[in-house]
Formats: structure tokens, sequence, C-alpha cells
């Protein structure tokens, strides 16, 4: 609806996390106590083997890639992934958690249904997070 880091208004991703303590690293840093829902879920992936990931590195990034507010270049490179639809899931740094990678998937891509939920968990909040 309003775009992101990885994508501009319009260009449809879902962001997800290679792992679960930066998935709540990055609910921390968008919500907080107050506005987390009660009902917030956890959900594991399974990405499928035959699915390529295309993975940008560190190095590849434009300089302030990291920065808030999310600059218009790193919305270009998701744009461009989403268009050009070569590979169902992009990984790319995390602006959270330095070394740890988030799984940008695009759900228009031919491969998008093969992609399953293997588990669905209230989501583990610890409170404290957020004191």
């Amino acid at each position: 609806m309003r775009g992101a880091r990885w994508n501009s208004q319009g260009v449809e991703l879902i962001y997800t996390a290679a792992n679960r303590s930066l998935a709540m690293a990055e609910v921390a840093v968008h919500l907080t106590l107050a506005t987390l829902p009660d009902d917030y879920m956890m959900l594991t992936l399974d990405i499928p083997d035959h699915l390529e990931i295309k993975k940008l590195l560190k190095a590849e990034l434009p300089p302030g890639w990291n920065n808030f507010p999310h600059l218009r270049s790193t919305q270009k490179i998701g744009d461009h992934f989403v268009a050009e639809n070569k590979y169902c899931a992009l990984m790319v740094p995390s602006a959270v958690t330095k070394g740890d990678y988030n799984i940008l998937i695009n759900p228009r891509h031919t491969g998008f249904n093969d992609i399953s939920i293997v588990e669905k968990v209230k989501f583990p909040f610890d409170r404290r997070i957020f004191e």
C-alpha cells in the first residue's frame, strides 16, 4: 500500500525474515507494544529448493541503503526484482540486525504457489523488548 525499503507504493512484495529473532527485531522497530495485535502470528514457510533465491550482498547495495527513511534507490532494486520476475525470492541484508537477511517474496512469480506454510504459532514476544 505504501511501499517500504525494498518496494515502491503499488509494487507488491512479501517481507519475511531468515530467522525468528530477526522477525521479532523487524516487528519491534515497526510496532509498539500498544500497536502489536493480540492475534499476531509467526509463520514458518517452506521455499522449495527448485525455487532459486537471488541473494544481494551488502557490497552490491548503494551507499545509505540501510538509512531511514528509505532511499528511492533501494526501492528501485525491489521494483526491478518484481518486474524482472526471474526469481520468486530475493535475499537482502537486514537494516535492523547486521549479518542477518530478510527474504522478499514476489507473489506474482509462477513459483509462488509452491511456497507453503509449515507452522503457524502465536507470535512469541517477550514484552521486555518494548521496555
